[in-house]
């Protein structure tokens, strides 16, 4: 491996060494080859990278059950070679150790970065704001603001650390045709950012169909690396299959093959440390006389596999975002409203703070 230097001169302060262990790490992962690992030989390599796992950090990203169908071998080598690129990135620092203490995971927790909603109450809500290593599932009914937050976030993650971003660039998977450019400029241009900036920070994808949709979801780990993606947006993320797998009969398959989706966005999430965020619709339960009958889609897959689950509604001409589900987040309710900012506090709660 090259060594890695750094050029010091008298006016710098310090060194970046957080980004040296980044670069360390990365040349390192690129050094080892799939066909280096035991049992991989030419043709398997082809047939992994034809389907998307270019690198040994892709491969230890997938299922081994995924691993086996992509190679046609059988369930237990597959996850001996799943297992094996774990180890190579364990020895590589690139994943953390099977086994590691509460004290070394709470340090760890503490540099992980969030992306500014553009929004202090939502903000609030989420103690910062979008978690990188995380998926966030926004849900709730047509016109709630699920689109206008996943445009909003697009343009905060461009912004400087200091304004709440990442100055890092996103990737929106559109399966509903709601993307729309027009809308990034207004929202950059409210913000006092450039819109011609923000257009090209942002990579989107139409998925037609679920298929589709799952194949641009297994091309995303080689994407992020190459082009300093710190946001991954699926809008939604559950429409294509509510709409493809009708009737009880294929509820299975729907079930697994949206299992298997979720899991991989998540994974993906930790992997590469980005942060996933999906929408996802609502279906109204005719058996509740009192209360909100909506729920959310997908069922418990989607429920176990969301991070954190926030369910937005309309309240008059404000929004309420509603904390649902958090390892570590109190239940409660925000305010927020949609303006030329996209997502933005509501005026009396902005005019309080600048008084």
């Amino acid at each position: 491996m090259k060594p890695v230097t750094a050029k010091l001169n008298n006016t710098s302060k310090r060194v970046n060494i957080a980004h040296l262990i980044h670069l360390t790490r990365k040349m390192s992962e690129e050094e080892i080859d799939l066909e280096s690992l035991e049992g991989v030989g030419s043709v398997t390599a082809q047939k992994l990278k034809d389907s998307g796992v270019r690198s040994v950090l892709d491969l230890a990203v997938r299922g081994p059950s995924e691993v086996a169908e992509i190679t046609g071998w059988d369930l237990r080598k597959a996850t001996d070679l799943c297992n094996t690129a774990r180890i190579k990135l364990v020895e590589i620092g690139r994943l953390e150790k099977d086994f590691v203490s509460a004290t070394d995971l709470y340090k760890k927790r503490q540099s992980v970065e969030r992306i500014t909603t553009g929004c202090k109450n939502l903000d609030d809500l989420l103690a910062g704001g979008i978690e990188t290593q995380a998926i966030t599932e926004f849900y709730g009914e047509f016109g709630s603001g699920k689109t206008q937050l996943c445009h909003t976030l697009c343009v905060t993650v461009q912004t400087p650390h200091d304004q709440g971003g990442l100055e890092a660039n996103a990737v929106y998977i559109d399966t509903e045709n709601t993307f729309r450019p027009e809308r990034l400029v207004g929202i950059a241009e409210g913000r006092g950012l450039d819109p011609d900036t923000t257009l090209k920070g942002v990579t989107v994808g139409k998925a037609y169909n679920s298929a589709h949709q799952e194949l641009i979801i297994s091309e995303l780990g080689e994407y992020i690396k190459s082009n300093r993606i710190k946001l991954v947006i699926v809008d939604s993320a559950v429409a294509h299959y509510r709409a493809e797998f009708l009737g009880r009969g294929t509820l299975a398959e729907r079930q697994q093959r949206l299992n298997r989706m979720l899991h991989l966005l998540l994974r993906t999430a930790e992997a590469h440390s980005v942060a996933i965020v999906f929408t996802n619709q609502v279906q109204s339960t005719p058996d509740v006389f009192f209360g909100d009958p909506s729920k959310p889609t997908g069922g418990h897959v989607v429920g176990h596999t969301s991070t954190y689950r926030i369910y937005l509604r309309k309240a008059g001409k404000n929004r309420v975002a509603r904390m649902v589900d958090s390892p570590y987040h109190p239940e409660r309710e925000v305010l927020f409203v949609l303006n030329e900012k996209g997502v933005d506090d509501p005026p009396q709660e902005t005019a309080g703070r600048k008084k």
